[in-house]
């Protein structure tokens, strides 16, 4: 078989192109760039960055408080102070801005946006210092500056990081001909390095350009003109010198399986080599090594590419996971399958409760998107939603978001589509066959499978094959049920805990999307049965074979206008009790409380002083105040020496309902402060709200976050010591 020339022949090996004459230096000495800074903003712009959320959140009076915090480094929790400057009074705000220096590289453009739309010019000298450090994740808080610093680092990430290609390219469209003055120094002076990106700055901007240097007078915008004619517009200078890349030392390549040739031979040692080479470059770096890896893949068979990689891994983990070694998670997300899901997703579980393993644990969570499979998906979102690790959690709902935008779908439509169906029958089981015997999968209330004999009797378990079976068939039936045991433990909680959820905040399925995702998905009809249902305001059941039925089983068809809700007891009225009687009539077991769940109201007149007295002081175990987070209630930002003092929960579009706890959680030690005292339970309304509007958003509250809200009080501070 003929390989791809880059297998051989791979871009580190080439020698490069000599440089063209058009790169010879065009030379005008004593120049010097403007040093004004201006903030040019898009239409709209200044005001959608300033209503990016900020991180952290204080009460009235606690400003004067938090800024002594601030200026004495115990709030040390840089978000927190970025959240403080973003949100507090200006008189405070503004001196503290100006002696900011984040001891931390910034990973993430939002915590600066709104303090950039608010203090502009004020705000930077810290955006340019930490863009500097994070181009990729930090880069795009500086588009709107234009001054002769910016104008030279965008043009130093066009030239040298191909990982900032798109945002510097971003800069030079948005300021175009403005940006000339600042590049025409550095691209007509001496120092090489800022010449060679100026000069390629200058090549990329549209307009006349030489005419815009002429502000450093004709001779500038002559050599200019002369830079231009050698190099028309879209040629790019010779590019600086790539270094080949090399193995670690902890990674022996010749104890690696040798991939297989689709026609039955292996790659030839110097092609898997340079295949393993290839997959150590960063997809950030400015070395293209896509046709290496692409032609692998072409030539390969699959199956023996993800054994290369896993025994990568598999040589990594041996050594300890050392650092700098991201490239094997990347090579596993490129070429894994779902048998390598089903041995990394444990994995990236548990890592961040290691020294120095979160950052992998983030690197797996981009593998699993790499591989992309539904059962990777699947993964991913079962970590999303119950991982005990709460920036693992939230990475990996980033990251579903992420996928759910590019898909034009929201996060709930994004999970209805990840559920796998398991390669079960269109009625929801699957048969397993043994030759002489056959064995039929079901599914309890929780999805847990259970195996019954053909006459529908129920085993304990499925028995190991015997003698008298088939010895091909038997076997991989064996396998399977093993299999599906072990791919439904990370999806059956987690779906579950979706289907309630989705149930406490009224999320609702088209009857398309409903048809499709929960009556016709062969493994969620088996909890969509359990449930009743709202479409408008007809309630109904799936029945066992597909139909709708009524509180009197008689046959329904919702309006196909109407939206499909799960329907909350709150909801169900009048009706609840006959429901609950239908459900245990029939036998039917439900995946999570419905029917059986408590109904609370607030009493005559409770909360209008914007007080929830009734459960205040009450001292509960901070493993419960903990396990609240499943149900949707935010822990408070760390202050003091890291501890949570407050817990949250949005009873409304600017409603909240905030639990002061004493002593407070302690971050990365909750067991530090075992015991919680409640000391207020206090309702807050959107900021600069009348104060009349807090009557008025009670009344307008949803009455089921209402009965949630009380019903997780109440739970708290009444129940029995575990």
């Amino acid at each position: 078989m003929d390989l791809p020339k880059a297998l051989l022949d791979p871009p580190w090996a080439r020698r490069p192109a000599p440089a063209p004459s058009g790169d010879e230096p065009v030379l005008v000495p004593g120049l010097t760039a403007p040093d004004d800074r201006a903030v040019v903003w898009e239409p709209g712009e200044r005001e959608s960055w300033a209503a990016v959320p900020s991180y952290g959140s204080w009460k009235d009076g606690a400003w004067e408080e938090a800024a002594e915090e601030f200026r004495d480094g115990r709030m040390g929790y840089e978000p927190t102070r970025a959240g403080f400057l973003a949100q507090a009074p200006e008189h405070l705000a503004r001196p503290l801005l100006a002696g900011w220096k984040p001891h931390v590289t910034w990973d993430f453009d939002h915590s600066l946006k709104p303090i950039v739309a608010r203090f502009e010019t004020e705000a930077w000298d810290v955006a340019v210092r930490l863009a500097k450090q994070n181009p990729y994740g930090t880069g795009p808080v500086v588009l709107p500056f234009l001054s002769a610093d910016v104008a030279r680092m965008a043009a130093d990430w066009l030239y040298r990081l191909k990982s900032a290609q798109k945002l510097s390219r971003a800069w030079f469209a948005r300021h175009g001909l403005a940006a000339v003055p600042y590049l025409v120094p550095d691209a007509l002076g001496k120092r090489v390095g800022p010449r060679r990106g100026a000069v390629k700055a200058l090549r990329t901007i549209e307009g006349d350009v030489a005419e815009a240097a002429r502000v450093h007078g004709d001779e500038a915008a002559e050599a200019v003109a002369r830079l231009l004619a050698a190099a028309p517009p879209g040629t790019a200078p010779v590019e600086p010198p790539v270094r080949a890349p090399s193995l670690p030392r902890w990674l022996d390549a010749d104890a690696l399986p040798r991939p297989v040739l689709r026609d039955g031979g292996e790659l030839p040692g110097e092609a898997a080599r340079n295949l393993l080479l290839a997959l150590t470059v960063s997809p950030g770096a400015r070395l293209d090594v896509t046709g290496v890896v692409d032609g692998a893949a072409e030539v390969c068979d699959p199956e023996s590419l993800t054994a290369f990689v896993w025994a990568q891994f598999v040589a990594w983990q041996a050594a300890g996971m050392p650092k700098g070694s991201g490239f094997v998670l990347s090579a596993l997300g490129r070429f894994g399958d779902d048998v390598v899901v089903r041995m990394l997703a444990p994995l990236v579980r548990e890592w961040p409760g290691r020294s120095g393993g979160y950052s992998s644990a983030v690197q797996g969570l981009e593998a699993l998107v790499g591989i992309g499979t539904d059962l990777a998906l699947t993964h991913l979102n079962g970590i999303a939603q119950k991982s005990r690790y709460k920036g693992l959690r939230g990475e990996a709902q980033r990251k579903l978001a992420q996928i759910a935008e590019r898909r034009g779908l929201t996060a709930g439509q994004l999970a209805d589509r990840l559920v796998p169906d398991f390669g079960l029958d269109a009625d929801g089981t699957l048969t397993l066959d043994y030759g002489p015997r056959r064995f039929v999968v079901g599914f309890d209330e929780q999805l847990k499978p259970y195996v019954a004999d053909e006459d529908g009797a129920r085993r304990k378990a499925l028995p190991k094959p015997g003698a008298k079976d088939d010895p091909e068939l038997a076997p991989a039936a064996h396998r399977r049920f093993a299999e599906l045991r072990k791919d439904l433990r990370a999806v059956a909680s987690a779906e579950v805990a979706r289907l309630e959820s989705a149930m406490v905040t009224g999320r609702a399925w088209t009857p398309a999307e409903f048809g499709a995702f929960l009556v016709a998905h062969p493994l969620m009809r088996h909890l969509a049965r359990r449930l009743v249902w709202l479409s408008g305001d007809r309630a109904f059941r799936l029945a066992e074979d597909r139909t709708f039925a009524d509180l009197h089983d008689e046959t329904v068809e919702p309006a196909p206008s109407a939206d499909v809700r799960i329907a909350h007891p709150v909801l169900l009225g009048d009706s609840l009790a006959a429901w609950s009687e239908v459900f245990a009539d029939y036998e039917i077991l439900q995946p999570f409380p419905q029917l059986g769940r408590p109904v609370h109201a607030l009493a005559d007149g409770e909360g209008k002083s914007g007080r929830l007295e009734r459960f205040e002081g009450a001292a509960v175990p901070t493993g419960r105040v903990l396990g609240l987070t499943r149900t949707g209630w935010r822990r408070g930002s760390p202050q003091d020496n890291g501890i949570e003092h407050w817990i949250s929960w949005t009873l409304a579009p600017g409603l909240s309902v905030v639990v002061d706890l004493s002593p407070g959680i302690a971050v990365g030690y909750v067991d530090l402060n075992p015991v919680q005292t409640i000391e207020r339970v206090w309702i807050a309304p959107a900021p600069g709200a009348p104060t009349d509007a807090l009557e008025d958003a009670l009344k307008s509250a949803d009455p089921v976050r209402v009965s949630e809200l009380l019903a997780d009080l109440t739970d708290l501070t009444t129940a029995p010591p575990r």
